[in-house]
């Protein structure tokens, strides 16, 4: 009987360290995961599409803007750099057409360009260049802005990493997807434009036993979440932060992983129009996970 005891609490004692290092194993992944994830945002901030290298963001007017570092240009961009009149856009029609000053090299996928239509509506914004500079058109409902980019600007060089929260497992939780209450979900950006969005419905999870909501947006083939909590303006950036979640399963689940919550453009550079969260998407609790505010590290 004794022997008996002794081998069943042998068992026992090797069945828990399996478990705990089945657990560690796991949780080892699990980080190794996220900390790549972080390097491909990193990696991205400072990438040509990235945030890092907007230098620029200016309106357009109906009709003829010219366009370079010379003052007397209707769009000024006072970088010695740049050309002192690059070109113009004329904007007519909800249609953006470019002219190049003569002498001026503009190109777009190496091919020179003198006069090209670089925004219409359905169709994807030509991409001009000319030295270290890069430029295209966006719309924000009824604005039409050059949104201007420096692929050599001081602030790559600078850029080292987000500051973060330590990966915390626990901030990983299944969310259920229930219908829309309402036809869209109202979304105002940071320029004071509001727009009805589509929104598959309204993701509910627990934190600590204690039931949250949060409204979500579509965004290709992943659930698009604009957030705010009781970090917001502390320790993490002031208007909210963004959270991509896979669309759910069979069963209505998905996953909201808050450790892969990051901020918008608008955390590091005032050339972006960035979209707010809803009023209903403010949590009153801290979500300590995911990205730090820069301006905080």
């Amino acid at each position: 009987m004794f022997l008996y005891q002794i081998l069943r609490r042998y068992f026992f004692l090797s069945f828990i360290v399996s478990l705990q290092s089945v657990y560690s194993q796991d949780k080892s992944a699990y980080e190794d995961s996220i900390q790549s994830w972080q390097l491909e945002r990193d990696h991205y901030l400072i990438s040509s599409e990235g945030w890092e290298n907007l230098a620029g963001l200016f309106w357009l007017n109906p009709g003829k803007n010219s366009f370079g570092s010379d003052p007397k240009n209707g769009v000024v961009f006072a970088n010695n750099n740049f050309p002192n009149t690059a070109g113009y856009f004329l904007l007519k029609e909800g249609k953006v057409k470019w002219f190049s000053t003569p002498g001026i090299l503009i190109h777009s996928k190496e091919k020179n360009i003198h006069e090209a239509i670089i925004f219409e509506e359905g169709i994807p914004p030509t991409i001009l260049e000319t030295g270290s500079f890069v430029w295209n058109i966006i719309k924000r409902e009824d604005k039409y802005g050059v949104r201007l980019r420096d692929l050599l600007s001081p602030a790559i060089q600078k850029f080292k990493s987000v500051p973060r929260f330590p990966i915390n497992k626990s901030w990983r939780v299944i969310a259920h997807l229930q219908p829309p209450k309402s036809a869209g979900l109202t979304i105002t950006n940071i320029l004071g434009q509001t727009k009805m969005e589509n929104s598959p419905g309204m993701l509910s999870f627990s934190i600590d036993g204690i039931p949250y909501q949060l409204d979500a947006l579509e965004e290709g083939n992943e659930l698009f979440i604009l957030f705010g909590d009781a970090t917001s303006g502390k320790t993490t950036y002031s208007t909210g932060r963004y959270l991509y979640a896979s669309k759910p399963d069979e069963n209505g689940n998905t996953v909201l992983d808050f450790n892969k919550a990051f901020n918008p453009p608008c955390a590091f550079t005032s050339f972006a129009t960035c979209p707010l969260p809803p009023k209903q998407n403010i949590l009153p609790i801290s979500i300590t996970a995911g990205e730090k505010d820069i301006e905080n590290h």
